[in-house]
């Protein structure tokens, strides 16, 4: 079936539904088995697109969705690579709703992810994607979660959306395209400059970019924000119409939230390595706030280039993890080895900042072995290629 919306669709009919049920959960190591056995009784585009559903529905659990809602939801690939994490949209819908807002149009919807959290906090929601087989996955999604009272899904452009009935617009821009990942915020779709411009015209707006976006491309009017999950940095917000100062910058870190406010600080100063190491997360350090960190545990930079911060006093802090340092040694493999020989060390994490080696390259070299462990951390000191050995506290 060449048309991916009625392929889609055929997914929805009750022979769709049962195969969907059928395949749940099938092993792929077993698929082509189990693909053979159901073509015998079913067209084979409709078998491969459920056992495709199944596939995405696999990923969606381990990665962003709950199993329950997973496997209930339907999926694009790459409308599961661009959807929100259910707990970052859940916080995001959270503060829209502490903002005042009870409706959202919510433009590059993609498959719904930011629409379902939103509808379940009692907003109302408009979706929109101008992809037909996009527009169906979403459909289906609040549909299927009891949420199509709330979420009202939309095929148009979103450049021609008149959203003046909304109390506050969400914007998605797409930031892959045919070969992956798009860096340059103008070449998203739409382009990052519409879509401030279609935030700054409403009275509230949030606008979700890449985390690696350079600051000096935020507009002077926002309020920037850059969430992590996990300690895994998953992207930044631009807020428009919060009543929080322009230009202020916060980093906040799931689960919690956990929100450190920028002061504007300067950069912490160069000091020697202390008896703790503190590594911020990453969305710490992309929203450019090490020097708040630094601050809150009493310490400076091992380097002026590196995002390590380093103390004398452990200090508890939400917004890094600290580390006991044992060693500090210049770069050497064979120093490296000799040392976890004598420590015994056969689980080693190694972790790195601003050296250009492979963890797994040197995991290979030192050959750690013995019922110990320790943490390695490759970087410069002053300048110096340096390591740093220490345990998590």
């Amino acid at each position: 079936m060449n048309d991916p919306v009625l392929a889609f669709a055929a997914l929805l009919t009750p022979e769709g539904r049962a195969l969907l049920d059928e395949v749940r959960g099938t092993d792929p190591a077993k698929e082509l088995a189990v693909a053979t056995r159901l073509r015998r009784d079913h067209p084979a585009d409709l078998v491969s697109a459920a056992l495709g559903q199944a596939r995405l529905r696999q990923r969606a659990a381990a990665a962003k969705f709950t199993p329950e809602d997973a496997d209930r939801m339907f999926f694009t690939p790459n409308g599961f690579e661009q959807s929100t994490r259910t707990s970052v949209a859940t916080y995001r819908a959270a503060r829209l709703l502490d903002l005042g807002v009870t409706s959202v149009a919510d433009l590059c919807c993609g498959i719904g992810g930011d629409a379902i959290a939103l509808a379940r906090a009692g907003v109302r929601v408009l979706a929109v994607d101008r992809d037909p087989l996009t527009v169906a996955v979403a459909r289906a999604n609040a549909e299927a979660l009891g949420l199509a009272e709330l979420i009202e899904v939309r095929e148009a452009d979103v450049t021609e959306v008149d959203t003046s009935a909304y109390d506050a617009v969400f914007v998605d821009p797409a930031r892959r395209g045919g070969r992956g990942r798009i860096f340059d915020p103008e070449a998203y779709s739409p382009p990052l400059s519409w879509a401030i411009g279609a935030a700054t015209t409403a009275p509230l707006a949030a606008l979700k970019i890449a985390p690696g976006v350079p600051h000096e491309a935020i507009p002077a009017a926002a309020e920037a924000e850059w969430i992590s999950d996990g300690g895994d940095v998953k992207e930044a917000v631009l807020w428009f119409g919060t009543g929080v100062q322009a230009g202020a910058v916060r980093a906040t870190l799931l689960p919690g939230p956990r929100v450190l406010h920028g002061r504007g600080l300067p950069d912490p100063e160069v000091r020697s390595v202390g008896r703790y190491l503190y590594e911020p997360d990453g969305a710490v350090i992309r929203a450019h706030l090490v020097a708040e960190v630094a601050e809150e545990v009493g310490g400076g930079l091992v380097d002026e280039t590196i995002a390590y911060v380093t103390a004398d006093e452990l200090r508890p802090t939400a917004y890094a993890s600290a580390y006991e340092i044992t060693d500090q040694l210049p770069f050497g493999v064979k120093k490296l080895k000799a040392l976890l020989r004598e420590r015994e060390v056969g689980v080693l994490t190694v972790k790195k900042r601003g050296s250009a080696v492979e963890p797994e390259e040197l995991r290979r070299k030192v050959k750690p072995q013995g019922p110990n462990s320790a943490t390695v951390f490759l970087t410069r000191v002053a300048g110096a290629p340096a390591m740093l050995i220490g345990r998590p506290v």
